[in-house]
């Protein structure tokens, strides 16, 4: 018997549920199963009445809930305690974040978890979508944040935010007339020069596929660069280099100061997905732990 265990037990019994526990603790399904029947063999009791709706305690299952319990407090005063030190209560958790969440989503829940967490610390890793699950699926990062998913082995995703992407131009004049006359019709994009977003970058991709939606052919798009940064891509729009895709949460600002102008995108849904991704083969600290439910409590995230 052990801790992992126990905490896989006290929160299949208060869920009611072994996917939610497997949520909640960041592990697969049968990881918790595999804890739930190690237990009972080891006890030779059955702690759950199993039918297809739901899960239940049997009589020794809420016998050993009242001590577990107890237990997993105990455990948690313990990391109180021990983790309030100045020295030894700082962990460093790494962070791999694509542009947008890097930018303009993270800030949010590092302020939050910094008031309830003063003793942690955290580096942010910021790149492109792809070298973020990259940088997930090798270890290098404890927790990512990308537009893009990817289908890696032992990568969860988890959705938290839907970014929307408009088109965006200069303010003048002739733009101001496409806005008035074109409502729903974008096809005046294939004869302007777009500037697009790096290989590699979710919100390209994204753009990509939503302009596919939309009956626009990508490869007869006259793209005159690809840029990294988002922040020259807005100058050059502005400056009238050419038009770009790009974030409505990126180029808020702008939009509302004037600077420029923003067209949403025919047959587009509601936004991507930008996801929260770790990876399942490694046992995650209680720190990263810790940032991934304050990143649902901001976002409101059912657990």
């Amino acid at each position: 018997m052990n801790l992992k265990q126990l905490e896989a037990f006290v929160q299949v019994a208060e869920g009611g549920s072994f996917s939610k526990a497997a949520k909640e603790l960041f592990l697969t399904q049968p990881t918790i199963s595999a804890h739930i029947a190690a237990l009972e063999k080891e006890l030779n009791v059955r702690l759950f009445v199993r039918n297809t709706k739901e899960v239940s305690m049997s009589d020794d299952g809420r016998e050993l809930y009242q001590y577990a319990r107890q237990i997993i407090d105990l455990q948690k005063k313990i990391e109180e305690r021990f983790e309030s030190g100045k020295d030894g209560g700082k962990h460093l958790i790494t962070i791999a974040a694509s542009t947008i969440p890097a930018q303009y989503l993270l800030p949010k829940v590092l302020i939050q978890f910094n008031e309830k967490y003063p003793q942690e610390q955290f580096k942010i890793l910021e790149t492109d979508s792809s070298k973020v699950v990259t940088q997930i699926v090798d270890h290098v990062a404890d927790i990512g944040f990308t537009g893009t998913v990817l289908e890696k082995k032992h990568c969860r995703y988890i959705p938290f935010y839907k970014d929307e992407l408009v088109i965006i131009t200069p303010n003048t004049e002739k733009y101001r007339k496409l806005q008035e006359e074109s409502v729903g019709n974008i096809k005046w994009i294939m004869e302007e020069h777009i500037i697009m977003r790096e290989e590699g970058s979710g919100t390209r991709k994204e753009a990509q596929k939503q302009l596919k939606h939309a009956g626009i052919v990508t490869d007869n798009l006259k793209i005159i660069a690809s840029i990294e940064n988002q922040e020259t891509i807005k100058k050059s729009v502005r400056q009238g280099m050419g038009i770009s895709v790009l974030s409505k949460l990126a180029t808020a600002d702008e939009v509302e100061a004037g600077f420029m102008l923003a067209f949403p995108i025919p047959k587009a849904d509601k936004g991507r997905d930008i996801n929260l991704v770790y990876n399942k083969n490694y046992q995650l600290s209680r720190s990263a732990e810790r940032f991934i439910k304050v990143v649902k409590e901001v976002y409101d995230i059912e657990r």
